[in-house]
């Protein structure tokens, strides 16, 4: 008799922000005025972290993380109904993304 097969530790893998951003274009979830919207939001939030990293003060991390947590949502609730797939990705990359918003070196790379 053969042990079923162990449940993975952790959800999925996160997203690397290179596929999100291809995928949040492709999706048809979001219409393109949106989308070009929501590009806007993300530039404006990349800016401040960038100010961040270079030590303007404000903002400060944790003046930050409303914003970014903000943002997230809205992304999120546009994708929840028509494309639940990368609204589940996303969402389970939320640390992830982050990570890479909060290390100036990550961030760089991204940019």
């Amino acid at each position: 008799m053969s042990s079923p097969a162990p449940a993975p530790a952790h959800g999925p893998a996160p997203l690397d922000l290179k596929s999100l951003e291809q995928r949040l274009k492709q999706s048809d979830a979001i219409g393109v005025l949106t989308k070009l919207s929501l590009k806007n939001q993300v530039d404006d939030l990349v800016g401040r972290f960038k100010s961040y990293h270079e030590g303007q003060r404000p903002p400060t991390l944790t003046q930050l993380r409303p914003a970014f947590e903000l943002l997230l949502m809205k992304v999120l609730s546009l994708l929840q109904d028509h494309d639940t797939a990368l609204a589940n990705d996303i969402n389970a990359s939320r640390d992830a993304i982050w990570g890479v918003l909060t290390d100036p070196q990550k961030l760089a790379q991204f940019t």
